[in-house]
């Protein structure tokens, strides 16, 4: 095997071109030339064995988006190579197809065993690859790659956007105030007594968090109707902390099960709230609820992993989007029909029982482990 053998993870990222480029000069580095293979790791939200259960469509755009891609790196790479193109060999490959992937650790078992096969010991990585797993994501990968041992891993030296942005956003009196009364009542509320001291420190510590997020916690000033969104938020907070509690029975009682009835799914649910701070406060309810896991924001489209059938229902049922809506909404709101019944929900795994025979005893070694508690 030679240095010159490179396995090379693309995505749509906005540095991919230039990682292509080094990819190949590191490959035509030597005189004897070099073989690069371009892998598409299939996103997450479709694994091939689970096409049946899922949107035709959706599954066909994800092929169409990796074929695209993989031709258009390949055509770069030639062009790259100049006029050595002829001692450069370039591979590309979907691969993740059939395997369900969860984590860092996952992919990087994936590619271990991409670069064993085609006997490669040298993997590089685009600075911002993004699978579809999460974010960030590059770091948890190169130490994942490295603690196989088995290839040398380097990241691609690219040149990336700089983002600029005002180093100071104006915000007005009315944000920082309210922020400041807020943050200053919610740290007495912690400290538990009025003393001195903490009266102090409250006045410090709520005028730093004043003037740090005020912009980023107001999109414009505070009114009445924000008033009434945070009288409901403390309505909603016990209803939240029963949810949780049940949500622990449940999957207790699943836990102390002598057969363990788990079914992780992945699922996929269109919400029907409106703004990032709704969005934001509903996939965190949904992950501090046992046995659901919302692993993916894509504007109003929420991508969960749930871990037990229960959990899942509940998911489509819509309790916590339709308490979310009262929160910011009010009552009218909570008038809104559920993911289920306007058709937002979507199970993106088929059940192992419902898969052919040969594949149910593979299908459950790929969906086997969930991370919710």
């Amino acid at each position: 095997m030679s240095d010159e053998r490179l396995l090379v993870p693309v995505a749509a990222s906005p540095t991919v071109r230039q990682a292509v480029e080094y990819a190949v000069g590191e490959a035509l580095a030597g005189a004897a030339g070099g073989h690069v293979r371009f892998v598409y790791v299939h996103p997450p939200e479709m694994s091939r064995a689970d096409l049946d259960a899922a949107s035709t469509d959706v599954a066909d755009q994800s092929v169409e988006d990796a074929q695209t891609l993989l031709k258009r790196v390949s055509v770069w790479a030639n062009e790259d190579a100049g006029s050595r193109a002829d001692e450069l060999t370039v591979e590309t490959a979907h691969v993740g197809t059939d395997t369900y992937l969860f984590s860092p650790d996952d992919l990087a078992g994936l590619l271990i065993e991409e670069a064993a096969d085609h006997e490669i010991e040298r993997i590089v990585l685009d600075p911002e690859y993004d699978p579809g797993l999460g974010s960030p994501f590059l770091r948890p990968l190169e130490h994942e790659l490295t603690r196989f041992g088995t290839v040398t891993v380097e990241e691609a030296s690219v040149k990336k956007r700089t983002r600029r942005s005002p180093l100071v956003i104006r915000s007005t009196p009315v944000q920082v105030g309210s922020l400041f009364l807020v943050s200053f009542l919610f740290y007495q509320l912690l400290a538990g007594q009025l003393y001195w001291f903490d009266l102090v420190t409250g006045v410090i510590s709520a005028t730093v968090v004043a003037v740090g997020l005020s912009r980023v916690t107001f999109h414009s000033d505070p009114s009445g109707a924000t008033l009434g969104s945070i009288a409901r938020l403390v309505i909603y907070v016990p209803y939240l902390l029963v949810e949780i509690i049940r949500s622990n029975v449940q999957i207790a009682a699943v836990i102390l099960h002598p057969r363990l009835p788990i079914e992780p799914r992945l699922t996929r649910m269109r919400t029907a709230v409106w703004g990032g701070v709704p969005v934001m406060t509903l996939a965190n309810s949904i992950t501090l609820t046992p046995g659901t896991l919302a692993v993916r924001v894509d504007g109003r489209t929420l991508t969960v992993h749930t871990l037990v059938p229960t959990a899942r229902e509940g998911l489509f049922d819509g309790g916590l989007e339709r308490a979310v809506r009262f929160v910011f909404y009010g009552r009218e709101g909570m008038e809104l029909s559920s993911p289920r019944e306007r058709g937002d929900t979507e199970l993106l795994q088929q059940p192992v029982d419902a898969r052919p025979e040969g594949d149910a005893e593979a299908a459950g070694d790929e969906v086997g482990g969930g991370d919710e508690r």
